[in-house]
């Protein structure tokens, strides 16, 4: 049972971690309301796999390559930074979902998703702070990195799914085309905001 001791305060962590606002929430908010819950799963589920990939990273050391050479960070925080704007305009210039224009409009890939972690400075941190404080000493380190980052996703979808079912809720609240506009340039904004914190 000890060996279990950190599974309470490391949910407690998670809870506080992917409840608050950050990029991901803010986007999958937009999504839900823009393109409904179920289109938004495999943001979703990217968010979850690009997380996890990155928390076992950092355990088995992907941390100690930005040491070394922090031109790498210093390329992913640019590189987030311009696609993080690039989504901030995509949110705010959609146009209502029942406009014939929206049609080919899609959600945030799985793919995409997943690889925008890496570039997410509160999934880093998320994941640094999660290995550092609840990562098992006894026993196999990638076994336990693993198993920590797994049951940390765990608990992060019932609360990045309430953001996208947020999001879906708002939409179904917006009734007019200036209420969709308003909407959209606001979480297009809040998206955008969140650059100060990659490149700060």
């Amino acid at each position: 049972m000890e060996s279990l001791a950190f599974l309470a305060p490391a949910t407690l962590y998670m809870l506080s971690m992917t409840l608050t606002p950050g990029p991901n929430n803010v986007m999958l908010t937009a999504s839900g309301a823009n393109h409904g819950y179920w289109r938004t799963l495999p943001h979703i589920f990217g968010i979850m796999i690009g997380c996890l990939v990155l928390f076992i990273g950092i355990a088995l050391g992907l941390g100690l390559v930005f040491e070394r050479y922090p031109i790498v960070q210093t390329l992913l925080k640019v590189l987030g930074s311009g696609y993080l704007l690039y989504l901030a305009w995509k949110i705010a210039m959609a146009p209502p979902p029942d406009l014939s224009s929206r049609q080919d409009a899609r959600p945030m890939s799985f793919l995409a998703a997943a690889l925008f972690q890496f570039a997410n400075p509160k999934a880093w941190v998320m994941g640094i702070a999660l290995m550092a404080g609840f990562l098992p000493e006894d026993g196999p380190v990638w076994l336990n990195a693993i198993l920590l980052a797994s049951f940390a996703e765990l608990v992060a979808l019932p609360c990045i799914s309430l953001w996208a079912g947020f999001g879906t809720t708002i939409g179904r609240l917006l009734n007019t085309e200036r209420a969709w506009r308003i909407f959209n340039r606001v979480m297009g904004a809040l998206t955008a905001s969140c650059v100060i914190f990659i490149l700060g």
